[in-house]
């Protein structure tokens, strides 16, 4: 549902289901509280297909977490690494994501593996159970939820057709998601910084607009509220993850009990990670740029 920004960003699954929701779609609404209802059906949709990676690893912790066998011979924890494997490779297979966000999705998981091993070993959080698909006390399904966030973003990115009024320099961006990264490593040995971070996250994104096109309409947003709306869906997720003991936070031992609201801070700052590497497959366009066909590998 995204045709005025040129067919060439969809994959072919996606522009069959444009061409079609157009052709439903295409009489002008009679009504503004119809044409309303359009845009509110659409943006729905769109972000349920942004998330279908997502969608897909809650559902294999929800289902295993409720019915599998206490004691199969295989292990949940590496059920689940096998289910996202599988889950990954259709992905691509039936070209719900291109080769050019596989990368980009491939590089959430090394970067969220990397933080995951660091944090397990000074006791931030624990996974707990056996299986032998482990990288030290890491499960390696723990790298494709850094991937479905990936996912979800660049499939964002291009079914949205985001565009950008006063998006900050690029290498100052760079430099400011490498200073987050290390942050959550060092403000375990000396002091955390991620208050300054996030004034500095303020100051450089501050006044940048975000515009996204749902059908007929391109609202706009600032691109800081976008970042804690997503903070705030991921929190969320996170507290259906940990109830399904995908992994657990030392509160959390002797019984579930919601993630701290504090964790929006690291969600948030996780955003600035997240969008660097978006922005190195899709260069931010400002809204006046002409409409750009990117190839679907």
């Amino acid at each position: 549902m995204n045709k005025p920004t040129g067919e060439g960003g969809f994959t072919p699954l996606e522009r069959f289901i444009d061409d079609r929701a157009h052709r439903l779609l295409a009489p002008p609404p009679e009504s503004r509280l119809w044409k309303g209802i359009v845009e509110l059906i659409v943006f729905a949709l769109k972000q349920a297909w942004a998330c279908v990676f997502g969608a897909a690893m809650l559902a294999v912790l929800f289902t295993t977490r409720l019915w599998y066998p206490d004691h199969a011979f295989l292990a949940r924890n590496d059920f689940i690494t096998i289910a996202a494997v599988v889950i990954q490779v259709l992905m691509v297979v039936f070209r719900l994501e291109t080769l050019r966000e596989l990368r980009v999705v491939i590089l959430f998981h090394v970067v969220g593996t990397g933080m995951e091993l660091f944090k397990t070993s000074v006791g931030s959080w624990i996974y707990q159970g056996p299986g032998i698909l482990h990288l030290f006390n890491v499960p390696l399904y723990s790298g494709f939820m850094y991937a479905a966030v990936g996912s979800y973003m660049v499939r964002v990115y291009r079914l949205f057709d985001l565009r950008f009024d006063l998006y900050p320099r690029r290498w100052i961006t760079a430099i400011l998601a490498a200073l987050i990264y290390l942050n959550f490593f060092t403000h375990h040995y000396i002091w955390d910084f991620r208050w300054v971070l996030l004034l500095a996250v303020v100051i450089v994104f501050g006044r940048c607009v975000m515009h996204f096109r749902v059908f007929r309409v391109r609202p706009r947003m600032p691109l800081v509220v976008a970042f804690l709306l997503v903070a705030l869906f991921i929190w969320v997720a996170e507290n259906l993850a940990t109830w399904s003991n995908a992994w657990t936070y030392p509160n959390q031992l002797d019984g579930w009990e919601l993630v701290s609201i504090t964790k929006l801070v690291s969600w948030f700052l996780l955003m600035i990670i997240s969008v660097v590497l978006v922005a190195w497959v899709y260069p931010p366009r400002p809204l006046d740029s002409a409409p750009v066909r990117t190839r679907s590998d």
